[in-house]
């Protein structure tokens, strides 16, 4: 079974260690088997890319790298927050942000 993740593809996150830290972007996609997360604008790389059909020219392109999650803190307006879980009054497990106290949508 694969663990849950304080994040979700969506959410905006600050990077707290690493080459990239203090930067902020979108999550744009998490692979869970590796723990790592794709994060707009954030750990950019250097790739290679043949020509194609689609990329006539080919060339070398600068795209996302993945980031571990641990790396990483969901910012909630503004501020960057440690992630809890608790039900609502419906029974429903929702995430809220430690430092304010407030459910994140």
């Amino acid at each position: 079974m694969q663990q849950k993740l304080h994040i979700k593809v969506g959410d905006t996150v600050k990077v707290i260690s690493g080459e990239s830290n203090g930067q902020e972007g979108k999550v744009l996609s998490i692979d869970r088997k590796k723990m790592r997360a794709t994060v707009e604008g954030v750990n950019m790389i250097k790739k290679h890319q043949k020509p194609s059909a689609a990329d006539p020219q080919g060339g070398i392109m600068d795209i996302e790298g993945t980031i571990h999650v641990s790396n990483l803190m969901v910012v909630h307006k503004g501020q960057a927050s440690r992630i809890g879980r608790k039900a609502d009054k419906n029974g429903k497990i929702v995430r809220y942000s430690k430092k304010s106290g407030e459910e994140i949508k």
